[in-house]
């Protein structure tokens, strides 16, 4: 058998989009919605902005962005234009960023599983916050994840 090394991507569910719209419309008039903020990069291709909720999660005072859906167009478009911006309402934050190595994960996913597997769990196929050290670094190629640093 032929091993597939495809990025690993969750495809959204309308229903999935009708709730991130919501939670964009709300945290762009101000309100985060458990630390949510509409995160904007410029297209890869279009060189267009293109805009997403995404958690911003803290662990010891740093900042992460997680992509529980795998490889997203958010995620691709990150990676080529190297820089981003954060917005809660008018207040806005220029970014950059240094994307973690897979045996950096383990700890920044528990965090975020414990923060937001309410939200979040479907695309973790039953991996909890109470997974393993080995079992979180098994699934981390799956799940790119992003230092956040000022610009």
């Amino acid at each position: 058998m032929i091993a597939d090394n495809s990025p690993r991507y969750v495809v959204p569910k309308k229903g999935d989009e009708v709730f991130n719209k919501v939670i964009s419309k709300l945290t762009n008039l101000g309100m985060s919605v458990w630390g949510s903020r509409v995160l904007t990069v410029r297209g890869r291709k279009s060189g267009e902005p293109r805009s997403n909720a995404v958690n911003l999660l803290t662990v010891d005072g740093v900042r992460y962005l997680v992509a529980p859906r795998g490889v997203t167009q958010w995620v691709r478009n990150l990676r080529v234009a190297g820089e981003g911006s954060l917005r809660v309402g008018k207040r806005v934050e220029e970014f950059t960023y240094v994307e973690l190595a897979d045996d950096e994960k383990p700890a920044i996913l528990r965090a975020y599983l414990k923060r937001w597997k309410f939200e979040v769990g479907v695309f973790f196929d039953g991996v909890d916050a109470k997974a393993s050290d080995e079992t979180l670094l098994d699934i981390a190629p799956g799940y790119p994840i992003f230092r956040i640093t000022g610009k």
